[in-house]
């Protein structure tokens, strides 16, 4: 099949949300962390990935028609190169408030490391910790300059090198507009997909922490 979006944008940039949205203009399904953290099977591909043992993303991306989120956001480069027909979508929204939402979620959830509840989610909660809390913030998590100057220079790095017309830098919270005009399809009569919140990422993953 192939991907023909790909999601460029780091994790809480309401990439589940674009994922619904991607799944209702017909680039379903859509792969997400959290379809690994629903499909046991999908680990293995990722974990290998991560460490540099495998580049194989007809693989990893079986059956799917787009991408958004981590971890394929963190091969966006190598991912554009080898689906040269893929559009990429680029979501951003303002640091501060990414790095407050980053902070909540995915920060504890890599700090619980094979804590979780399940052998499956511990497995995960370990890549995740080598790709995202190792090879892109440096284990810095807790270093809120440092990890806001990593976000800033990714959407930098990404608009540098991807022509306009191929890219299109979404800003959350847009809705349909700018995302069905650079797809070329039709606005929906739903409105657009407004899931995960930082409340629910808690709840999803069990971090029992109090949203504020």
């Amino acid at each position: 099949m192939g991907l023909e979006v790909i999601g460029a944008g780091f994790g809480r940039n309401a990439t589940n949300s674009l994922r619904r949205a991607l799944e209702e203009l017909g680039f379903g399904p859509c792969h997400h962390m959290f379809e690994i953290s629903e499909n046991e099977a999908l680990l293995p591909e990722w974990e290998a990935i991560v460490r540099g043992e495998s580049r194989n993303w007809d693989a990893a991306f079986e059956g799917y028609r787009s991408q958004v989120d981590w971890p394929g956001a963190a091969y966006w480069r190598e991912l554009t190169e080898y689906y040269p027909d893929a559009k990429v979508v680029l979501s951003v929204r303002p640091v501060e408030g990414w790095y407050r939402s980053f902070e909540k979620t995915i920060v504890p959830y890599i700090e619980n490391r094979g804590k979780h509840d399940t052998p499956h989610r511990n497995r995960q909660s370990l890549m995740v910790h080598e790709l995202i809390g190792r090879q892109t913030f440096g284990d810095r998590l807790r270093d809120r300059e440092h990890v806001m100057a990593i976000y800033d220079a990714h959407i930098a790095e990404v608009q540098a090198t991807l022509p306009p017309e191929r890219l299109l830098t979404y800003e959350v919270g847009a809705g349909w507009g700018p995302l069905c005009a650079f797809l070329g399809v039709e606005v929906p009569d739903t409105e657009y997909p407004n899931t995960n919140s930082t409340k629910e990422f808690q709840k999803r993953t069990k971090l029992g922490q109090e949203n504020s």
